[in-house]
């Protein structure tokens, strides 16, 4: 195969033109707040959150010039195939810390991993394929086509639940869910589905461990220490906010995990009320840009599944945070998400974000340049072919320009 470089010229230097820019733009507030926040908690933490800012970034160019169109039939099914492995070598060689066996250390190097953060993107790019291949009907999946893509989600989801990581898991059964409500599904399918839930409740309680009861019997009666330093340092912090020295919760290590899973509360005690609030409203504002993404390009159900995917990943990662903070939920060790200290998921949403740019911004690009070979496309000389192909070949791009200037907006 030959390599087209004017056309990949082109394509690197088309596609940013065609970048969701403001996209970008909204996620830039929350991670000013946030570096506010974590070198007041801990400056050495703050530079190594720098660290991961950079490594972030070149992560997301590099996904953001990846065609994904032309490479998901293969990437997708490789990447979720290659993390159920790594899932499920965790159960064997995993590394043990603080009761679980959550982690892969990288031999040579002594640096861990969490497989079950990866294997969200690649959930959720398999899914992709899956209903893009197969597009629903007009009335949503049936109960055949449900199960074959709900067998996607729950394969993870029982490997990591068995970490045990009850948090992550049910995060991400509940981001693939929430996909497959926005895509589309017959109503008999979700009704049969919270009925079983219901029955076997008491089943899947008697499942779990006893730390995990605990954290349920904690939600239900009294506030565990976490929740209640966490509920002092929110209530000291008032409308406004106190100085960084008056912060007492957060300084004097009243308030656990401060710079990471228990970030807002820290938040509340600094910048009070108003700060809270604000950053509530940047993640839904965040969050309905990327419905709209996927509102907007409705038959495209690459774009339409993974970023509605991302955002349903950010709400629930941000409506678990938040509620376990406050005592309306109860406790796990999901984070806020670009928000708190941490590397591993920030990574994963840069991948994230850049391959949701990339699709609409490649979307876009063919649409302006229908004519365009992109990289793996054997090229065949047109001097070798008759009169009469030759014309049935103009005919055909002629008719797919036509077809693609109706589908503009």
């Amino acid at each position: 195969m030959d390599w087209d470089w004017k056309e990949v010229s082109n394509y690197l230097h088309t596609l940013p033109k065609r970048f969701d820019y403001l996209l970008i733009l909204q996620i830039v507030p929350l991670l000013v707040i946030s570096s506010i926040l974590v070198n007041e908690i801990n400056p050495e933490l703050f530079h190594k959150q720098l660290i991961y800012y950079v490594v972030g970034a070149i992560a997301f160019v590099v996904a953001v010039f990846i065609p994904w169109q032309k490479i998901l039939w293969w990437a997708a099914p490789l990447s979720y195939v290659l993390n159920l492995v790594l899932l499920a070598a965790v159960d064997v060689a995993g590394k043990r810390i603080l009761g679980a066996r959550r982690w892969l250390e990288i031999p040579g190097v002594g640096l861990t991993f969490q497989p079950s953060e990866f294997i969200k993107i690649s959930v959720v790019l398999m899914l992709a394929w899956l209903i893009s291949r197969n597009p629903p009907p007009k009335e949503g999946y049936g109960f055949k086509d449900f199960f074959k893509l709900f067998l996607v989600i729950v394969a993870p989801f029982l490997l990591i639940a068995k970490e045990p990581d009850l948090g992550t898991a049910m995060v991400l059964l509940l981001t693939g869910m929430g996909v497959l409500f926005l895509v589309g599904v017959r109503w008999r399918v979700w009704i049969t589905l919270l009925l079983v839930t219901v029955i076997s409740a008491p089943v899947l309680y008697n499942h779990l461990h006893e730390y995990q009861k605990k954290r349920i019997q904690n939600f239900l009666g009294k506030p565990s220490y976490h929740v209640q330093q966490a509920l002092i340092a929110i209530g000291s912090g008032g409308l406004t906010g106190k100085s960084k020295d008056a912060a007492t919760q957060t300084q004097l290590k009243f308030l656990p995990i401060s710079s990471s899973d228990f970030i807002f509360a820290y938040l509340g005690e600094r910048f009070g009320y108003r700060g809270m609030l604000t950053v509530i409203v940047l993640y839904i504002l965040l969050i309905v840009h990327l419905l709209v993404l996927s509102k907007i390009y409705d038959q495209d159900y690459l774009i339409k599944t993974v970023a509605g995917g991302l955002a349903f990943l950010i709400f629930i990662y941000m409506d678990v945070n938040i509620y376990m903070i406050i005592g309306m939920a109860p406790v796990v060790g999901v984070p806020l998400p670009m928000f708190s200290h941490g590397g591993t998921s920030f990574i994963i949403f840069s991948v994230f974000f850049g391959i949701v740019i990339n699709l609409v911004a490649f979307k876009g690009y063919f649409e302006y340049n229908t004519d365009a070979k992109i990289t793996m496309i054997e090229k065949q000389p047109l001097k070798r072919l008759d009169e009469k192909e030759r014309e049935r070949r103009r005919r055909n791009l002629e008719e797919l320009k036509r077809r693609k200037r109706r589908q503009l907006p």
